[in-house]
Order: structure tokens, then C-alpha cells, then sequence
């Protein structure tokens, strides 16, 4: 990918939903490179002088920013360097493939498409018009898997034997309201909130797997087969053929702070429990700019029980012989993933997230369901 040489870089939207609104504006505004220059939104803008609610269209909230109701109008704006593509999982690849063939970069919102077939065709197709694409996997920035992520980049466990991750909730409206009637692709938490941990499971383990395991359930009041509920478990080969990784989720979750990690490995171990609190910060009102955004309680912070002193958290336990302690958690920092694609816009370099990344994960949640519907375990492919 080309180097774009811009002091700044106007994004245009598309969609102004919640994920607009919630997850990727909080963490764009703040940013001096990015400029909010457009919004694709179909709804027609309120009438000058009308008492139209915040929030409520994007005319509203950014007066000064471009709004198109159509597609063609919006690609067709030459001064639109960054598509930012937050609407329904079945059109992201519609979209992506529509800003990429306008020669602009993208980011997508999880899940990146609804087949690994489009990811390989969105994939191919920036690379042949040298655009930057990448997937808003903004998890890969909280404040537990940062800690996590750093412990295994330093070594701290060894070879590696086990690895769980869990993302829980506790029935929350939008699970309860889930639509039934017939799955299909992009349905369901697997690629809802699985997208994220998937993600975060292949990057700790840095390889693909060779088999993959699935099991799905629908827990709400709903025949539907469209699932809220997954395990899913990779297996690996080479150097990692011991290693098992657990990926799941439930609503069911009456606890006071649900699992989230466990690690193990032949030289240590860390659990932790609790989800990041960005994303309820955002919601409470209060700004990523602000003094203690993305602090974990300290109540949240993981144990640490490794073979040798790795850090002056830890203690000797002479029971076990083993170093074990509290340790503190890294800042979570969803503003880091914006930071990086300018970054990697400006520079040429490969971002953090890279497609082919999220594109695995789109292939592990297409083979999870495989199995659980076979009844098998299945070969990587």
C-alpha cells in the first residue's frame, strides 16, 4: 500500500447507527488527522429549524459535513479518503467493494463480510488497487487482552497448553430481542461477539488451526437456529500441537464479574475475570480524552503464577514454589486503532489488524457451524 501524503484525512460513514455513533466517533473526533467530512444516510435530513433530537441524523449532529442519501453520490466524492462502513453484517462487503473500486481505504465493522469467499475478494481487490483494508476489531485494544497480549509476547508461560476466552453477557435487550426465523450467514453472536474473541484467539496463538470444533445453542425464548450461545474449540499443529483453545460465549451469566481469560502454559499461568469498561465509559457520557478512560479497577486485575519472578507484583509462595501475584492491568485504549490506521495510511505500513487476520476468523466461525451441524470435528481449509 502507497503512502498518502495528507495533513488530514476526511472520513466518510456509512450508516449512522449505533456503531457510528458509539464505537468508532468517540474515538475519531479526539483524532487531529482524522477529519468527519461525510455520512451516507438514506434517511432524509430534518427540515432547517425543526426540533430534531441529538442524535437523531447526522445533519443534526455534524451540520457541517457532507450528507448523501445515495451510494453513487457518496463513492463518487473524490475528497473521501477513508470509508468507514458501519451497517448491517450482509452489506459490508457490498459497501467495502463499492469504496475500494471509488479508490478509497477502508474500515470495516465487525464482522469483516459474511463468508470467507468475499473476505478473499475484498482482500485481492485492495491489493490491486494498493488501498489500505481493515477490520475494526477495536477489542484487540482492551484493557485485559492488552495486558494478556503483552504477558505471551514476552514468553511468560512457555509452551503453551491451554487458553480460554470467554465473552459473556447477562441477556442484555439486544440479545433478548434477537430476531428468529431462518439463519443465515452473518446471523447469530458467533459472528456478533465471537467475531472479537475469535480475533483475539488467533492473534495470541499467531497461527491458523488445523481442526476446528463448534457447538452452538439458542438460549432465549426463541426456536429460532439462530445462535446466542457457542463453544468453539481450535486445535493446532506443529510446535502448538498441544495447545487447546476454547472460544466461547453465553447470556446465561448470573455472576458478579464473568470469566474472561485463562492461560496455561508448561512455565506459568493468568486468569482474569471482567469485560473492559470503554465501551461503558463511552455510554455514561464521558470522553477517551478524559483522566481515567480505560482504567480498570484494580478488583479486575489478573493473577499471575509463573515458575520465575517476572514482575514485582509477585511473590514467592513457598507452598508452591511458584511467583504469584495481582497483576496490574495495561490502560485500555480503543483510540489506539484509529491512531494506527492513520498511521498506516500515511506511512504505507501494514496496520495492526490486518485483513487476512479477520478473514480466518470468518473461516473459523463457517467451519464451527459445520461442525456442530455434522456433528464432527473439522479440518482446517
Amino acid at each position: 500500500m502507497a503512502a498518502l501524503e495528507l495533513n488530514v484525512i476526511n472520513v466518510g460513514f456509512v450508516g449512522y447507527g449505533g456503531a457510528t455513533k458509539r464505537f468508532h466517533l468517540p474515538f475519531i473526533l479526539p483524532n487531529q488527522d482524522l477529519n468527519v467530512y461525510a455520512f451516507l444516510q438514506r434517511a432524509e435530513a430534518p427540515a432547517p429549524g425543526s426540533s430534531a433530537e441529538k442524535g437523531s441524523h447526522c445533519t443534526v449532529d455534524f451540520p457541517t459535513a457532507k450528507h448523501y442519501r445515495t451510494s453513487e453520490e457518496f463513492f463518487a466524492d473524490p475528497s473521501i479518503d477513508l470509508v468507514v462502513v458501519c451497517t448491517r453484517h450482509d452489506t459490508h462487503a457490498e459497501f467495502a467493494e463499492k469504496a475500494l473500486l471509488a479508490g478509497k481505504h477502508v474500515v470495516v465493522e465487525k464482522p469483516f463480510t459474511t463468508s470467507a469467499a468475499e473476505a478473499d475478494h475484498l482482500i485481492a481487490l485492495a491489493k490491486e488497487k494498493g488501498k489500505l483494508l481493515t477490520v475494526f476489531q477495536n477489542r484487540r485494544y482492551d484493557s485485559g487482552f492488552r495486558t494478556l497480549y503483552g504477558l505471551v509476547k514476552k514468553g511468560v508461560f512457555g509452551q503453551l497448553t491451554d487458553l480460554t476466552i470467554h465473552y459473556d453477557v447477562d441477556f442484555p435487550p439486544w440479545i433478548a430481542n434477537m430476531k428468529g426465523g431462518e439463519y443465515k450467514p452473518g446471523d447469530g453472536i458467533m459472528f456478533g461477539l465471537g467475531s472479537h474473541s475469535i480475533d483475539q484467539a488467533l492473534l495470541l496463538v499467531g497461527a491458523t488451526p488445523t481442526s476446528v470444533t463448534g457447538f452452538y445453542r439458542t438460549l432465549r425464548d426463541d426456536d429460532s437456529d439462530v445462535d446466542d450461545t457457542f463453544i468453539i474449540i481450535l486445535q493446532f499443529g506443529g510446535e502448538l500441537q498441544k495447545l487447546l483453545v476454547t472460544v466461547r460465549t453465553s447470556p446465561v451469566t448470573p455472576m458478579e464479574h464473568p470469566l474472561k481469560y485463562l492461560i496455561r502454559g508448561y512455565d506459568g499461568s493468568f486468569i482474569k475475570y471482567g469485560e473492559d469498561n470503554q465501551e461503558p465509559q463511552i455510554l455514561a457520557g464521558m470522553q477517551c480524552t478524559e483522566e481515567g478512560f480505560g482504567v480498570e479497577d484494580p478488583v479486575l486485575y489478573g493473577k499471575l503464577v509463573t515458575k520465575t519472578q517476572v514482575d514485582k507484583c509477585q511473590t514467592l509462595d513457598s507452598s508452591t514454589g511458584r511467583y504469584i501475584g495481582t497483576y496490574p492491568s495495561l490502560v485500555g485504549s480503543h483510540r489506539m486503532y484509529y491512531e494506527d490506521v492513520v498511521e498506516a495510511i500515511k506511512t504505507g505500513k501494514e496496520p495492526f489488524v490486518k485483513a487476512q487476520e479477520s478473514r480466518d476468523g470468518i473461516r473459523v466461525i463457517e467451519l464451527a457451524r459445520q461442525s456442530a451441524q455434522e456433528g464432527r470435528t473439522i479440518p482446517w481449509s
